[in-house]
């Protein structure tokens, strides 16, 4: 028998610390080697680790909101036989003492061989639906990439899984308790980043209607057009195209603020954040380079970007550097929103419902279909006018959809 421990890696960029997101062991465990022990929270998405040994667990680092620093011990093992006695992915990480695990106590025969488990791949959010519903996540089909159980899967076996017997008339309903439900991982980050925003930055807010008729003729058309269906264009590519073309001449709203250094930079590239809902909170992926992409490759990027944030399949990498977002709340989008801007971007779109209502036009009452903009910017860098001026342009863009492609 042997103690190893096990550091907590660098997670990049430039962290120094991170906070525990979610545990899927517990002391006692018996673990084999790979088998995931739980979520660490980054600034951008929740990292799984990995199991660098076999083993029992005899120690960890804290509960799910702890903060756990860069090098230092976050779970500690008692293993079969001689292995180096601690691990971390940071070569310069500092040595951590360990205080000696207590003697696990005798456990009967039975428990001497346990049936090795299964790792399975998939997001922290479905670890923790499983845990909550318990399900053993090994008995899910997973079909995304590897056999990793996506949300869809998960979804599916819910569906399938028999129903809990109903209560009989004569039994007495459970009382109803309060819960309370710790802030932490991304809702934490959620709740610390729009403090900040609402705090540091004094929000312009502009509303403008548009008529989208026209726009969502063509959409329809083109859509009828298509025999993809997993390919169909929704309005917020042929949005996306209106805000790149009004960019070209408002490339103040395409910056964002080096508060560190005190200086804004106006970037040449879009590279366009997407507001996604996930079942882990709002998380922003990024389309890069959208200035150079047709509606149609501007929609694929869109559907792939937000699937991944949803399934929680994205990259670190995709979930930062966008330089302005757009967001929506689809059906629910109401009529007028005050979206807060994404840190450190200057602006920020906000689409609302879009609706058929009796307008007057050339002099007749018709019914057209419209679409509210609330949008917002830091008025510290960009002036009401422009920002109005640019919504303005989007408006006309929007409006005479043939001009979206001279």
């Amino acid at each position: 028998m042997s103690e190893f421990i096990f550091k907590l890696p660098d997670l990049g960029e430039g962290m120094v610390e991170s906070e525990i997101g979610e545990w899927f062991v517990k002391v006692g465990d018996r673990v084999e080697e790979d088998d995931v022990l739980g979520s660490m929270m980054t600034d951008k998405a929740a990292v799984e680790l990995s199991s660098p040994v076999s083993g029992t667990v005899t120690k960890l680092a804290g509960e799910p909101g702890d903060i756990v620093a860069i090098g230092a011990a976050l779970v500690v093992f008692e293993t079969d036989g001689d292995v180096d006695a601690t691990a971390s992915d940071t070569d310069d990480a500092p040595q951590v003492e360990t205080e000696p695990a207590p003697a696990p106590e005798p456990k009967p025969a039975a428990d001497k061989k346990p049936a090795k488990r299964t790792r399975v791949m998939t997001s922290p959010a479905i670890r923790r639906r499983a845990k909550e519903a318990n399900i053993d996540l090994t008995a899910v089909p997973g079909t995304g990439p590897g056999g990793r159980v996506t949300r869809q899967d998960f979804d599916a076996y819910l569906d399938k899984k028999p129903a809990a017997s109903a209560t009989s008339p004569a039994t007495a309903a459970p009382a109803i308790a309060d819960k309370e439900i710790k802030v932490i991982g991304l809702r934490r980050i959620i709740a610390e980043r729009m403090s900040t925003a609402t705090r540091e930055i004094p929000h312009f807010t502009y509303v403008e209607e548009i008529d989208i008729t026209e726009v969502e003729a063509l959409r329809k058309h083109l859509n009828d057009k298509n025999n993809d269906k997993s390919a169909r264009l929704t309005p917020l590519p042929f949005l996306g195209l209106a805000l790149m073309r009004a960019l070209r001449e408002f490339p103040q709203c395409n910056a964002t603020h080096d508060r560190d250094r005190n200086v804004i930079i106006q970037h040449g590239a879009i590279h366009l954040g997407i507001a996604t809902q996930t079942p882990d909170g709002l998380k922003v992926p990024v389309v890069r380079n959208a200035h150079e992409m047709s509606v149609e490759e501007l929609a694929a990027e869109i559907r792939r970007v937000s699937k991944a944030a949803r399934d929680n399949s994205i990259t670190k990498s995709e979930l930062s550097g966008s330089t302005i977002t757009i967001t929506s709340l689809g059906k629910l989008g109401g009529i007028v929103s005050t979206p807060v801007i994404n840190l450190p971007e200057v602006g920020i779109i906000g689409v609302n419902r879009a609706i058929e209502k009796p307008v007057v036009l050339n002099g007749q009452v018709v019914v057209r279909t419209t679409m509210n903009l609330s949008s917002s910017f830091d008025h510290r860098f960009v002036d009401g006018y422009d920002a109005a001026a640019m919504i303005q342009r989007i408006k006309e863009l929007l409006e005479h959809p043939a001009t979206l492609f001279i």
